[in-house]
Parts: C-alpha cells; sequence; structure tokens
C-alpha cells in the first residue's frame, strides 16, 4: 500500500473515505489533514498507548521474569536486557523511520510497525528462555520505532500551531500516563494470568488500533528524501558499543570482555564513533539524517536535550523501585502497582488541561515546576525507600511524580515542535523521539550497572552467590542491604532530572504565541 498526496476529494473505495480533507494554512506552513483532525489523533493514541505502555509494563514484571527465564543468578543485569533489547531496537531506527514515513506516507509506515509489533507481541509471550524473549523484544522495538514518528508527524501535518498545544497535549497525557499505567497494568497481569499476559495483552489491543488507523488516518502528501544508509550504521554502532559497555560493565568488574576489548574501550569508541556520526552529518552531501539546522531552534534543542534526560529518569526509577516494593517489602506485583495509581489519576486528570495552557502562556511557567516536581518525587522515594517506612506513605511521591508529569510530556513535545516546517515534521519527530529513546536506552543500562554496584557495596559478594533473587521478600538478613542498594540507585535518576530542569530555562516563547 503506498499512500497518495490528499486532496480534496474522496472516493467511496478510498479506506479513509470518510475523512473530510481541507488544508489549512498557518503562517508560512500549510498544513494538509482533514478538517477535523481529533478522531485521526484517538485513533492512532491507540496504538502509541500500547507501545508506550510496553516501555514499562516490563519493571514490575521483571522479578517474575527473572524467577521465570533467569532463576539461578544474582545478577540483574541479564533481566535487564529484556527492556533494552528493546529501547536499543527501538531507538536506532527512529533516525530514519520518521522521513520513511515523509517518503511512504506516514499512515502506511505506522501500519506497517503496528503489524510488527502485535506480531512480536505474541512472541514475546510465547519465549521459554530468556535469550527468546530478549530476541522477540527486539523485534517489538522496531515495530515500536516505525509507529512513533508518525504520531507527532500527522500532529504537526495536521493541526495548524495555534492548536497545537491542545493536540499535544492529548499526546502528552497518553505518553505520560503509558508510562505509568504500564505498572499497574503489568502487576495485575503478572499476578491474574502471569507475565506472559503483558504481552499478549497487546494482541486484541494492536487489531483495534489498526482497524481504527485504516479508517480514521488520512492520507497525506509524501515528501521525497535521500537516506543517509552511512549514517544510519554509524549511528547503530554508536549506540550499541555505548549500551553495551554501560550495561555488562559491572558483569565484566569494569575490565576486559575478551581479547583486546574492555569495557572502557567500548565506551570510549561508541563516543568516537557517536562523534564521527556527527561530523558525517554536518558534512554528507547526501540529505541527513539529522538536519543539524533544526539545533537553531532553540526550543528543539533545549526540548530535546529535557526529554533525553526525562526519558533517562522515567525508565531508570521503575527498575530499584519495583525491585525494592517487591523484594525487600514484599509486596505482589499487583499490590506494588497499585502504588502507581496516584501518578496514572494526575497525570491523566491534568494533562489535557495544561496542554491547553501552554497555547497561551511561556512554556518554562509549565515545564519548570512540572520537571522539578518529578525530581522532587524521585528523591523523595529514596529517602523512603527502607524498612520502617509505612507503604501507604509511597503514595505521596506517587501523586507528586503524577502532577509533575502532567507539566512534562505534552509540553516538552509541544514546545520542541511549534515552531517546526511542516516539511521537516518527519526528521524533527523522528529527532525528539531519537533523543527520548536514547535517554531511556542510557537509563536503562546505566541504572542496571549502579544497581549491580550498590549491590555489591551494601550485600559484598551477592554477584558471586550460587542462587538467585527468587520471587518473594528476601530473607532478614539481606533486606537492609537490598533497601539501602536499591535507594541510593533512585538518586541517580532523580539526578539527571536536575539537566531537564536545566534545559527547560533557557527556552524560549515560541513564534506561534508572540
Amino acid at each position: 500500500m503506498t499512500d497518495k498526496p490528499v486532496t480534496d476529494k474522496t472516493t467511496p473505495t478510498d479506506a479513509a473515505a470518510s475523512v473530510s480533507v481541507t488544508p489549512v494554512t498557518t503562517g508560512s506552513n500549510k498544513v494538509q489533514g482533514p478538517a477535523n483532525p481529533w478522531p485521526a489523533l484517538w485513533a492512532l493514541v491507540i496504538g502509541f498507548f500500547m507501545i508506550l505502555v510496553d516501555t514499562t509494563i516490563v519493571s514490575v514484571a521483571n522479578p517474575a521474569i527473572k524467577a521465570a527465564l533467569d532463576p539461578d543468578t544474582a545478577n540483574l543485569d541479564n533481566v535487564v536486557w529484556v527492556t533494552s533489547a528493546y529501547l536499543l531496537a527501538y531507538a536506532v531506527p527512529l533516525l530514519i523511520t520518521g522521513r520513511l514515513g515523509d517518503r511512504f506516507g506516514p499512515r502506511t509506515l505506522y501500519l506497517v510497525g503496528l503489524s510488527i509489533f502485535t506480531l512480536a507481541s505474541l512472541a514475546c509471550g510465547l519465549s521459554d528462555s530468556l535469550e527468546l524473549l530478549i530476541a522477540a523484544r527486539a523485534v517489538q522495538g522496531l515495530g515500536a520505532s516505525l509507529m512513533t514518528p508518525q504520531t507527532m508527524a500527522i500532529i504537526t501535518r495536521t493541526f495548524p500551531a495555534q492548536q497545537r498545544g491542545a493536540a499535544m497535549g492529548l499526546w502528552g497525557a497518553t505518553s505520560g500516563v503509558a508510562m505509568l499505567v504500564g505498572p499497574l497494568a503489568g502487576g495485575v497481569l503478572v499476578d491474574g494470568l502471569g507475565w506472559e499476559w503483558i504481552f499478549f495483552i497487546n494482541i486484541p489491543v494492536g487489531i483495534i488500533g489498526f482497524i481504527a488507523a485504516w479508517i480514521l488516518v488520512p492520507k497525506l502528501q509524501n515528501h521525497g528524501h535521500r537516506f543517509d544508509w552511512f549514517g544510519v550504521f554509524l549511528s547503530a554502532v554508536a549506540m550499541f558499543l555505548l549500551v553495551f559497555g554501560l550495561q555488562e560493565g559491572e558483569r565484566y568488574d569494569w575490565g576486559q570482555i575478551w581479547g583486546p576489548f574492555s569495557v572502557w574501550g567500548l565506551i570510549a569508541a561508541g563516543v568516537v564513533v557517536l562523534g564521527l556520526f556527527i561530523w558525517q552529518q554536518a558534512t554528507t552531501k547526501s540529505e541527513a539524517l539529522v538536519p543539524l539546522s533544526l539545533f537553531r531552534d532553540r526550543n528543539f534543542a533545549m526540548s530535546s536535550l529535557a526529554i533525553a534526560a526525562v526519558g533517562f529518569s522515567i525508565t531508570a526509577m521503575g527498575l530499584p523501585l519495583m525491585f525494592f516494593i517487591q523484594l525487600a517489602r514484599g509486596l505482589t506485583p499487583t499490590e506494588s502497582a497499585l502504588l502507581m495509581i496516584p501518578m496514572a489519576v494526575f497525570a491523566g486528570a491534568l494533562s489535557a488541561p495544561i496542554g491547553g495552557l501552554l497555547d497561551r502562556v511561556h512554556p518554562r511557567v509549565v515545564l519548570l515546576p512540572g520537571i522539578l516536581l518529578v525530581a522532587v518525587s524521585l528523591a523523595l522515594y529514596a529517602v523512603m525507600m527502607n524498612a520502617d517506612t509505612p507503604i501507604w506513605m509511597y503514595l505521596i511521591p506517587s501523586a507528586i511524580m503524577g502532577i509533575g508529569s502532567a507539566g512534562m510530556w505534552g509540553p516538552l513535545a509541544t514546545t520542541a515542535n511549534r515552531d517546526l516546517p511542516v516539511n521537516l515534521a518527519g526528521a524533527g519527530s523522528s529527532i525528539y523521539n531519537t533523543t527520548r529513546t536514547v535517554g531511556s536506552v542510557m537509563g536503562s543500562a546505566a541504572i542496571a550497572a549502579f544497581m549491580q554496584s550498590r549491590l555489591e557495596a551494601n550485600l559484598p559478594g551477592v554477584g558471586d552467590a550460587s542462587g538467585g533473587f527468587g520471587s518473594g521478600q528476601l530473607p532478614a538478613v539481606a533486606i537492609d542491604g537490598f533497601s539501602a542498594a536499591m535507594a541510593q540507585s533512585m538518586f541517580l535518576p532523580a539526578a539527571v532530572m536536575l539537566i531537564g530542569f536545566v534545559a527547560a530555562a533557557f527556552m524560549h516563547r515560541p513564534h506561534a504565541l508572540r
């Protein structure tokens, strides 16, 4: 199926024939899309919500997955690859999948990605070894990377600039609520049906999302692009070297991995290749994957930096928190997930009105308090993660994080894309989502290494233990040391969140609101 340029005429045979399309002009940018673009956005939200839930739903299931598929070791970095493989396969292709959407149509790429994601979910649920699960998760990530840029690109191409705040508010609400509801859904499914069902549940949702997008999402005009395959290769190599080095460092005691290859050598090589990629993008005579001119827009540059910090922190915080709640405090997955309810309630209730507010005020008015509240909630979790804190008190940082999230996800996306020209919607969406996902990949890898190092410091010899942590509450003798390790780990995402706060402080009022 190949998308054709949108016109103001439809035919009965068109799959999206019920969608009336009217060009809308905003400034110098001509926006094409349906007269009422909201139904299309709601259709996209179904699939977008599903792939983002999968980013966090595994966190609450990790102890159960480890007990089922990797029960014989006390190292946590093996099971963390279930998250990292997904995020790595998600992040690397993002630089080109937005351009593919411009070339072949965002609707086409979205539907292809949704199909891959749904089928890979079935493979994940049927996996009977950790290695097979990690491989299936990587395929899931590929499907997600085809879908994600298309959602933001369609918003940019179908909503006029003065309405994008409200549209991105819905997008941000979806992003924020999914990142927080994932653990809740995971807990209920793991306890009630088993860890496999956190993946099986995607199958009916994926089918519904496919049908809705096929009917409601319009075909948009294609833009021709040349593809920088060498740039794709360099970015993939850089990401792999950096993530593998960070995540596997503790296992190899930050020394030799094999022959001449050391952990620090891989990380250094990743940094060098990343620098080479940036230089290649600046000098290529072909069409760059990353048009560096986009970063001349201060809001786009600062939003990209901020969302990388946010992705790092939100991905990283779920691992120590869920391991602490379940193993040190003895809560079931469902009980631990119930502690996330205030996050979901506040983020869901406040994201849309705050998105509308962003159409009228300076972005700093919303972003600075939102990001700061999330950082405070992470630090509060760290202080409270011990055996003496009453369980109900963990609802307090959960509520604070929900309020902060409402002022963070949607407002960052809106601010990043509001002033971008329509013909760069795909590239801008790809880069923004890539920085978010790169941050998430780095957060997953870094927290795995940091958690293991804190465990070694607080429970000496744990890495050499013959048995694993298993499932259920830890023996009393290990609880204090384990709790201290998880609490110390939470300070890492709290500190990284402050980078996002500083980036938001440098933003200016968008041109569309002047």
